[in-house]
């Protein structure tokens, strides 16, 4: 009779660590788009995205990559615990001049695992 309400027990808080676990790391981004507006070209083009791990685990980056060889993300490197902010630095080649369309993908633990940011804004010729 003992071993089996010690079973019972031991299944019970098995299956509340399991459920417990599930909520897990989550990313809030402060804004999915970052918007350079009009710059000139050559100007400083690092930009940051600012988020928080609004989950219950630490939350780990795997990757964060462009689609461009023109922007380059920088991610953290350690884990963001529960409730800490992080960022990821993206530095965009302000050297080529005309419209800023470009995604950035954030591979996470997160119970989002994908996330896609973006920068957008526009370089003009610097006048003289």
């Amino acid at each position: 009779m003992m071993k089996k309400i010690v079973l019972v027990l031991f299944v019970g808080l098995l299956g509340f660590s399991l459920t417990a676990q599930e909520t897990g790391a989550k990313i809030k981004f402060k804004t999915e788009t970052v918007d350079y507006g009009q710059i000139t070209k050559g100007s400083d083009g690092v930009r940051v995205f600012e988020f928080t791990n609004t989950g219950d685990a630490p939350l780990i980056i795997s990757k964060v990559s462009s689609s461009c060889g023109c922007t380059i993300p920088k991610k953290p490197d350690g884990p963001i615990l529960p409730g800490k902010t992080g960022h990821i630095q993206v530095k965009y080649d302000t050297n080529r001049v005309g419209p800023i369309r470009k995604a950035i993908t954030v591979i996470s633990n997160a119970d989002t695992p994908t996330k896609v940011l973006k920068i957008k804004g526009e370089i003009k010729a610097a006048t003289k």
